[in-house]
């Protein structure tokens, strides 16, 4: 029996970093839905519920700690778990990201197994297998 893939929401306005994202997760077997600004985020959100987003700080139209915040006042959506990826490196950044709801803060450039490793536990999954412990 196969277990079923994983949605996540990508949210990152520069295309090539959404790009390399993307790809990333594809290769741990999740399926990606994009965004490139909070508003459309929140649009997506509206009728999709991923299993993990993956969020920008800095975000055009509304940025990433609004959509965080926006994230865990809906009911709906309160479990969910936040992957905060931004270029943002002050501790005051993460605090403030963690203080919204933040799951978890990666600070741009990422490196994949940092990224893989953090996403599969975020899912509950075996970081060896990617199956769900």
């Amino acid at each position: 029996m196969t277990e079923p893939r994983s949605l996540v929401l990508v949210v990152e306005d520069e295309p090539e970093t959404r790009k390399l994202l993307r790809k990333y997760l594809e290769k741990l077997g999740l399926d990606v839905l994009e965004a490139a600004t909070g508003k459309a985020a929140l649009a997506v959100l509206e009728t999709h519920l991923p299993a993990l987003v993956c969020l920008d700080l800095m975000l055009p139209e509304i940025s990433g700690y609004d959509v965080c915040e926006r994230i865990r006042a809906a009911p709906r959506m309160q479990g969910m778990p936040v992957l905060v990826i931004s270029a943002r490196s002050q501790p005051s950044d993460r605090a403030l990201a963690e203080e919204l709801g933040a799951t978890a803060y990666l600070i741009k450039p990422i490196r994949w197994n940092t990224f893989s490793e953090t996403v599969l536990r975020l899912l509950g999954r075996d970081a060896a297998t990617g199956a769900a412990s």
